[in-house]
């Protein structure tokens, strides 16, 4: 074994942003506009390494006046949401259940964006409680003051019980988990019986003052439906009119391990009634379900295959006037992943990934056919989105009155901001008419500069596109970033990282990360090399589905070539310095290319994070049984699958392992169990191979505190040093 350098430190300084400063970096999440369109809430955090606290807050800020805003603490975080145009709510836990409380703000009381404490905001209020402390996923209509949010219940949904039947849970004498179904346990939590449902409640205005009804309503009461969707579903797995909900949830009927299909319902919002089915019932996941501002219509993104989580999304349409149901971007080769319509329900704004960025596109509302069609007749210009955005990656898309849109961007050098686009009624107009070239009128304004203080003088780099050819002759996109202090034409003087990422149907795309982030990469001396091989997204839909059943064959070829690529252009990188890393599915292409020295990275040093080792074991240990059945071509034990595993499982090729590597685990992933890292460690130490392994107790497929976040950096880079460092 290596020595391990107990003496490694980071690259830190002013001009350095480093593993440290990331983590103590502040992080914004989307803005979300007033009823008015002039104010927007954006939740902030900010950590204190020395400290080692987490402090939360809320900007209230001007979409009509830059730069103009006040910062509310949150000393106890909790949910926000709008209830007027100058009144949001803070949901926080109590000692028994969640408190609501009301903050009445005025910007007017702020100069040149300072704050000056009382006069810019009130004292929180309590208007009211909900029983338990699992709500979450606020939507408030303030035309009718219904409150619509979910919360855990038991299968009896009452939300009034959960405490009494919680505690009867807790004594019931032991602590075992009986499963007759599955999930058994999914993501990073062991399946009991609650699951979310969707509630409302009254929230009113009486003499000025703002009071919660106690009389919370149950829509999803004996139906068996669960929404949002686990793991990951939050408010975008529904939506709210004047009198309806209408949500998306897991198909009752169908064993949900190894099916991911969705179901649209509509109900009303007085639980008076049942939900009704919008969908056809031949359909895979949906995503994202609206409604139009009349009322009239309901959008939302539907996956055609039942068992694969990555198959193209498409927008469809239900007309619920004419009960008519049409599919609208069946000739687009994109994926919207968020929807809106416009003020006047004449276009669908969406974002989209594209070319490994994600843009804020257009689409005019087609007429409603006359019958029911996956298929219908539609002119171009009610099938193909115009794009208004061609860089970085936006999201929290909204709508805002006076023909404006807010929406939240990121990239490789700044974390979230928000945006204004305006000038939209004209487009709306323009599009509608068929003019393709309309969005080139569309101005876009930054409206918050949240991070730009603590990164002006990091020069970060913004990530520079290249292409080249690979499987099949296919074109195949990366991304390269330069290491600090970089000069053109010193050959062979900076070590190199190949960094690749999980999914396998996912990309590099321009956007910020918190825990894979190329520039700390770049910043601490390494050249930074992303490729976006077969199977990523952003690129049609023929190139995601490519890796399907070839997990160890064409990405690879791409990546093979993407790196010669790399080499030849340029050439101040040293081949003998060469590192990689990867998660996921980039894991299981760390331990693939551990096992396949013929390919020629000739890396000295390896990380795998939360990474497959044994393909058979993966089927039948992963929580989410369908991937593996669609990636791997059938069951675990079926031939097909066994065939592919025999060609394509890490484990099978331990025997020409060599390169020193690093894993790192989180015990509570259960999409890829800890044992697939302890299983490839042991390997590497029988072999008598360089090798370390870190496991995080309390972590799941990510890495997600503060803390460990900083360990994770410090292990990956100490581990790189050892075998490329300038002293190697």
């Amino acid at each position: 074994m290596a020595p391990q350098n107990t003496d490694f430190k980071f690259r830190e300084g002013g001009n350095i942003f480093s593993p440290k400063d990331l983590i103590q970096l502040g992080r914004p999440g989307a803005a979300i506009a007033n009823p008015t369109g002039d104010l927007a809430l954006v939740l902030f955090s900010k950590y204190s390494i020395k400290e080692k606290k987490n402090s939360k807050s809320v900007y209230v800020v001007s979409l009509d006046t830059a730069g103009k805003f006040i910062n509310i603490p949150l000393d106890k975080g909790g949910d926000t949401f709008w209830v007027a145009p100058r009144t949001f709510a803070q949901v926080i836990e109590g000692d028994e259940d969640l408190e609501i409380y009301a903050y009445d703000v005025s910007l007017e009381a702020t100069v040149d964006g300072s704050n000056d404490g009382s006069k810019s905001y009130t004292e929180p209020v309590l208007l009211g409680t909900i029983p338990g402390k699992t709500a979450s996923n606020f939507r408030f209509n303030p035309q009718t003051g219904n409150l619509v949010f979910s919360a855990y219940v038991y299968p009896d949904g009452n939300l009034t019980t959960v405490k009494e039947q919680d505690k009867e849970w807790e004594e019931r004498g032991n602590t075992a988990l009986v499963y007759d179904t599955t999930y058994v346990r999914h993501w990073d939590t062991w399946q009991s019986k609650k699951g979310p449902q969707l509630f409302s409640v009254k929230l009113v205005q009486e003499g000025g003052k703002w009071n919660l009804v106690d009389d919370f309503k149950s829509p999803l009461r004996g139906t068996k439906h669960y929404s949002p969707v686990e793991p990951f579903g939050g408010t975008d797995d529904f939506d709210v009119s004047d009198t309806h909900i209408v949500y998306t949830s897991k198909d009752p009927d169908l064993p949900e391990a190894w099916h991911t299909k969705q179901n649209v319902y509509v109900v009303p919002i007085g639980a008076d009634e049942k939900p009704v089915e919008l969908t056809s019932g031949k359909q895979g996941a949906i995503h994202s379900p609206v409604f139009s501002n009349k009322g009239d219509k309901v959008a939302w993104l539907e996956l055609d295959k039942d068992g694969y989580e990555s198959d193209r999304a498409k927008i469809v349409i239900y007309d619920l006037e004419k009960q008519v149901r049409f599919t609208v971007t069946q000739p687009w080769d994109r994926s919207p992943d968020s929807l809106a319509f416009s003020k006047d329900d004449t276009v669908i704004y969406l974002t989209a990934g594209d070319e490994a960025k994600v843009k804020v596109h257009a689409l005019p509302v087609a007429p409603t056919p006359s019958h029911s069609s996956t298929h219908p007749k539609l002119d171009s210009r009610f099938s193909i989105p115009i794009a208004l955005t061609h860089e970085k990656a936006a999201s929290g898309l909204q709508v805002l009155p006076g023909g404006k849109i807010l929406f939240s961007q990121s990239s490789f050098t700044s974390p979230n901001d928000a945006f204004v686009a305006i000038g939209l009624d004209a487009l709306e107009a323009a599009l509608v008419s068929g003019d393709k070239n309309a969005a080139a009128s569309v101005e876009i304004t930054r409206i918050t500069h949240f991070s730009e203080e603590d990164l002006k003088d990091k020069s970060l780099s913004e990530g520079e596109n290249f292409w080249f050819k690979g499987a099949h002759h296919k074109n195949v996109q990366g991304w390269a970033l330069k290491p600090k202090g970089w000069k053109a034409g010193e050959k062979k003087k900076w070590p190199v990282v190949l960094l690749i990422h999980g999914g396998p149907q996912g990309a590099w795309e321009d956007q910020w990360s918190n825990r894979w982030n190329p520039n700390v990469f770049a910043q601490q001396g390494y050249f930074v090399t992303m490729i976006n091989p077969t199977g990523s997204t952003t690129f049609g839909q023929e190139f995601t589905d490519a890796i399907k059943e070839d997990w160890g064959g064409k990405p690879f070829v791409d990546m093979i070539s993407g790196w010669k690529h790399a080499l030849k252009e340029y050439p101040e990188i040293d081949p003998d310095r060469a590192v990689a890393a990867g998660a996921s599915w980039g894991g299981y292409a760390i331990n693939w290319i551990q096992g396949h020295p013929e390919f020629g990275f000739n890396f000295k040093a390896l990380v795998c994070h939360d990474g497959v080792f044994d393909s058979t074991y993966n089927g039948y240990s992963t929580d989410e049984l369908f991937f593996f059945n669609h990636e791997w071509g059938g069951r675990p034990w079926e031939h097909k699958s066994k065939a592919l595993s025999t060609l394509y499982s890490p484990a099978n090729f331990v025997h020409k392992w060599s390169t020193p590597q690093l894993l790192i685990h989180g015990s509570k992933d259960y999409r890829l169990p800890e044992t697939e890292s302890i299983g490839a460690f042991h390997a590497l130490q029988e072999l008598g191979i360089p090798s370390r392994l870190v496991i995080f107790p309390d972590e799941n497929h990510w890495v997600l505190n503060h803390g460990n976040s900083l360990k994770w950096h410090y292990e990956v880079f100490r581990w790189f040093d050892q075998f490329v460092g300038e002293t190697n």
